[in-house]
């Protein structure tokens, strides 16, 4: 089962984003299937690493992407779970720094965990959808160091009310 955010007060004009976490609160937690997972890259976007607890998410899968080096959560087709973590004790701005860096095509959704607890996380709506699941391990060989460096360049600009703009 899952609740969409549905996207009701825009954030400012110039950007055109709408605010997708009218709903959420900061106790809320956030469900990571993906970079989101990599200490570096919380660090990078947040200046720190927030409190975390392993988690998964029944029915869903990271899915990798065509022409992206991160994934989209999707629902499964199978029997399966897709690995991650929950954020926890995420503050009310640190809420808005990651949705302003997630792609404006993510819906956020609440997603019932394997532990019967319920997480806020970033839906990919489908499109560029691979059939294969999105590789953690390759992703952190080949792609980690990078796309951290990236994040922190992004953060200030993030943390200032900026789109991402990339």
């Amino acid at each position: 089962m899952t609740q969409t955010i549905y996207r009701t007060a825009p954030v400012s004009e110039a950007s055109g984003r709408r605010d997708r976490l009218a709903l959420t609160q900061s106790s809320d937690v956030l469900f990571c299937y993906g970079t989101l997972r990599f200490d570096a890259v919380l660090k990078a976007l947040l200046g720190r690493i927030p409190q975390q607890a392993v988690a998964s998410a029944p029915g869903y899968r990271a899915a990798a992407l065509d022409g992206r080096v991160y994934p989209g959560l999707v629902l499964r087709a199978a029997d399966g779970s897709a690995p991650g973590t929950i954020l926890l004790n995420l503050s009310n701005e640190e809420w808005r720094i990651l949705d302003r860096f997630e792609d404006d095509r993510y819906d956020l959704r609440k997603v019932i965990l394997s532990n019967g607890q319920s997480a806020w996380a970033y839906i990919w709506p489908g499109g560029d959808v691979r059939v294969d699941d999105w590789d953690a391990t390759e992703f952190e060989r080949s792609h980690l160091t990078s796309y951290a460096a990236r994040c922190a360049r992004l953060a200030p600009g993030l943390a200032a009310g900026l789109p991402k703009g990339e």
